[in-house]
């Protein structure tokens, strides 16, 4: 019996997408290790011939296979012929060539994050900020490159006020990077809205980071308190402001009829409720889909399938238009 892929099914290579009959040896694969993104490489090729197949309909795509390919669920490696219901491992794979930035911890990280809480937003494939003051701007698009190495520049725009019913000008930084993006939402708890993110625990890796984060955010929703040792927060996402307060030891009562107010004191260090805790800071590249169907595929007329199986190193699996897959030992 096969026991790979139909000749035509798409596998991801490195270089992009090509049919199973194309792969050779050396050929660069893309696989999954744990939940992150690697490459794997082909050091045999095997051709085999069968009638008998089976065709796999996940969430995202149909594809065919030799009953016994082995397919990455929740429950383990499982055969494709006894899939249907389970959970497969996939990842987005026209991400797959994204460049993935370093992101490095710190001062300017925290920076970065904060202000994106704050003022910032997060679309599908990129970070921007739309602020009024352009030495705010430029602090922004200092610690964006300082903590990920991406270019980042301040541009004058201009944008609409509803209250004063005219336009005003300001200043954006933007930056296209879905791994930038899908890092952001990963930190907040998978949604990045304003009124929906969650505290992100990423930064309190170390006092250093959770500084920088204070500070960006309270450039964007604080501001310095004239009469009193300390700075104010403003918003209206009251469980992000409680579990501020909890970290910064300071006293918190929502407000239910305007935007919540945070006190950050000069000396909150020495009421020693800081604790630094350890959070990834890349973000997961793979998820979970159903298989919905697994359909029994005869050849038809006199001409058998061809299926293609591969030998990699390091790793043994490899993607099928994202879905991880691996041959039978």
């Amino acid at each position: 019996m096969g026991y790979g892929l139909s000749s035509k099914m798409l596998v991801n290579l490195v270089e992009g997408r090509t049919q199973a009959r194309n792969v050779a040896l050396g050929s660069l694969l893309w696989t999954l290790d744990g939940d992150r993104t690697a490459q794997t490489t082909v050091v045999g090729v095997t051709a085999a011939k069968t009638r008998c197949a089976v065709e796999v309909v996940t969430d995202h795509m149909a594809f065919i296979a030799s009953p016994d390919l082995l397919l990455a669920t929740q429950n383990g490696w499982t055969p494709a012929r006894d899939a249907v219901g389970t959970t497969v491992a996939w990842t987005l794979a026209r991400k797959l060539c994204r460049e993935r930035p370093t992101i490095e911890p710190g001062y300017e990280f925290g920076y970065f994050v904060g202000a994106t809480c704050a003022d910032g937003t997060v679309g599908k494939n990129y970070v921007s900020l739309v602020v009024n003051e352009e030495d705010f701007a430029s602090r922004y698009a200092a610690a964006l490159t300082a903590c990920t190495g991406l270019p980042a520049r301040v541009e004058s725009v201009s944008r609409p006020s509803g209250y004063l019913k005219r336009d005003l000008a300001g200043f954006r930084v933007r930056v296209v990077s879905s791994y930038l993006s899908d890092a952001l939402r990963h930190y907040v708890g998978g949604d990045a809205h304003h009124m929906r993110q969650r505290f992100p625990r990423v930064v309190l890796r170390d006092i250093d980071t959770f500084d920088g984060f204070l500070d960006g955010y309270v450039d964007g929703d604080g501001c310095r308190i004239k009469s009193w040792p300390g700075r104010m927060i403003v918003s209206a996402n009251a469980p992000f402001l409680a579990e501020l307060a909890q970290i910064i030891g300071a006293r918190f009562t929502p407000s239910r009829t305007r935007g919540s107010q945070l006190c950050v004191s000069d000396r909150w260090e020495s009421r020693g409720t800081f604790v630094p805790e350890r959070h990834r800071i890349d973000p997961p590249e793979s998820s979970w889909i159903q298989v919905r169907e697994v359909r029994p595929r005869p050849a038809l007329g006199a001409k058998p399938f061809t299926f293609y199986s591969y030998r990699l190193e390091p790793h043994p699996s490899f993607l099928v238009n994202g879905h991880l897959v691996r041959a039978p030992r």
